[in-house]
């Protein structure tokens, strides 16, 4: 663990000491170093499950790929924001870099903590960065709102969780993910433990975000600038995925009775926010609600609490990072030579940038599940355990599906076919940088489909 955070930290005084010529060189070589070391956690040695590095980080099937994830973005991030920083003064530029690697290094934590009260402050510190990146380096004066909606939402759902976890910690004595594995089942049965087991599950919820706490997603997707939309879309809504796993082995028996709403909600809101995607005139805002719909599907196979729901979940966790994260950077191409985000006024751009067009379609392709991606077997998953649970559930699921590829394709048809508008002229081509940033996106998905048990969680 600390080979990766270690050198991450590094990174530090190295933005803060490196000339300015080289600056945005340095720190992209550095961090994809550090990414491709991270690589060797997918490696499993251990027989136990934990590889650990010391008592309070640690990392095992599940935390492992959401780990290589988060270091696998961040030479992604600094690539895509190159153009739109780097007018800037000198020390914004070190600034912006700094943050986005502090956010790498607070996610390191976060993933890898193995008490559960150091990944909830970590899961917070999350929030600063983040915030810092929505409100200052914004594109639109609406930016502030979008910040406050962001900090509200994930405070108030977050501050029961920490009620919660003090009281797990008074019941059960401990708060290590090691230990409490071997604790007793806690006895659960009153209306304060209903009320424990809803404040436990309603951070990850929010963050998630589920249908009905998700104003605050495509409000923050729209204003951030393009990293900010990548590491909000691709690593800070897995992180309520991951802390829904981990808390809901601890809270088993009254699951079977109280997850009923949340995962009627969690389909319907796949369906809904489809619907909102189809309707809609802005592109960040399309990508933002179809990421809704995703994890929608996500926290119904967690909570259903199998192990085919548990390895779907991951599995389409992984998948949607890179994708939705890939599908943010072609849009901020796009942005960067229109200056819209308004796909009508920004259409027939294949006969422009025919090979950025190959880009949207396999991405695209991508969002919708097509075989054999992993994307696809995440889907099947979830939707095969949905429907093991309950056989109604396959209406919601299959319509859900079928809107997902619906609005995937329009976004392809608004965005790249139709005839070329009179006003776009005289764009600049595509630089390399472009196309690499798109391969290192799509090239994981594509190898993943390959050996897909790197990414199967506890089930591998």
């Amino acid at each position: 663990m600390l080979k990766v955070l270690i050198p991450t930290i590094m990174m530090f005084p190295m933005i803060w000491l490196a000339s300015p010529k080289w600056l945005w060189t340095t720190a992209g070589t550095q961090s994809l170093l550090i990414a491709f070391m991270s690589l060797t956690w997918l490696k499993w040695t251990s027989e136990a499950g934990w590889t650990s590095s010391n008592a309070y980080l640690a990392t095992d099937p599940l935390s492992a790929p959401l780990l290589v994830l988060s270091c696998w973005l961040l030479p992604l991030m600094i690539l895509a924001s190159q153009n739109h920083i780097s007018p800037e003064p000198i020390n914004r530029q070190r600034s912006y870099i700094m943050l986005l690697t502090s956010l790498q290094a607070f996610l390191i934590m976060a993933f890898g903590a193995t008490e559960i009260i150091l990944f909830y402050i970590m899961f917070e510190t999350t929030l600063i960065p983040t915030l810092i990146i929505i409100t200052r380096w914004g594109n639109q004066a609406e930016r502030l709102n979008a910040g406050t909606y962001f900090l509200f939402y994930t405070l108030a759902g977050s501050l029961p969780l920490l009620v919660a976890l003090l009281l797990l910690k008074q019941s059960t004595g401990t708060l290590s993910m090691f230990m409490l594995q071997y604790s007793q089942p806690l006895q659960l049965n009153s209306w304060g433990h209903m009320v424990w087991w809803a404040g436990c599950l309603i951070a990850f919820l929010v963050k998630m975000p589920l249908y009905g706490v998700h104003l605050w997603l495509p409000k923050a997707h729209v204003e951030a600038p393009v990293a900010g939309s990548m590491v909000l879309a691709a690593v800070l809504l897995k992180l309520g995925g991951y802390g829904m796993m981990r808390m809901m082995v601890i809270l088993d028996p009254l699951s079977k009775e109280l997850a009923y709403p949340f995962i009627i909600l969690a389909l319907w809101g796949v369906i809904m926010t489809g619907s909102i995607c189809l309707r809609q005139t802005d592109l960040k805002s399309l990508i933002a609600y179809s990421s809704v719909g995703h994890m929608g599907l996500v926290a119904g196979g967690i909570l259903i609490q199998t192990p085919w729901g548990f390895s779907g979940a991951i599995i389409l966790m992984i998948a949607h990072g890179l994708v939705s994260s890939a599908l943010f950077c072609l849009a901020n191409t796009a942005y960067e030579r229109t200056h819209s985000r308004t796909m009508i006024l920004a259409r027939g751009l294949q006969v422009i940038f025919p090979l950025a067009a190959v880009w949207w379609f396999v991405a695209n392709l991508a969002n919708l599940a097509l075989p054999p991606l992993p994307n696809l077997m995440g889907e099947i998953m979830i939707i095969t355990t949905l429907f093991g649970w309950s056989p109604w559930t396959i209406l919601l699921t299959g319509l859900g599906t079928l809107i997902t590829a619906s609005y995937s394709l329009y976004m392809f048809l608004m965005s790249q076919r139709g005839p070329t508008p009179n006003h776009i002229v005289g764009l600049q081509p595509f630089h390399t940088r472009e196309h690499l940033l798109v391969t290192l996106h799509l090239a994981p998905i594509i190898l993943l489909v390959a050996k897909p048990e790197l990414m199967w969680g506890w089930c591998n």
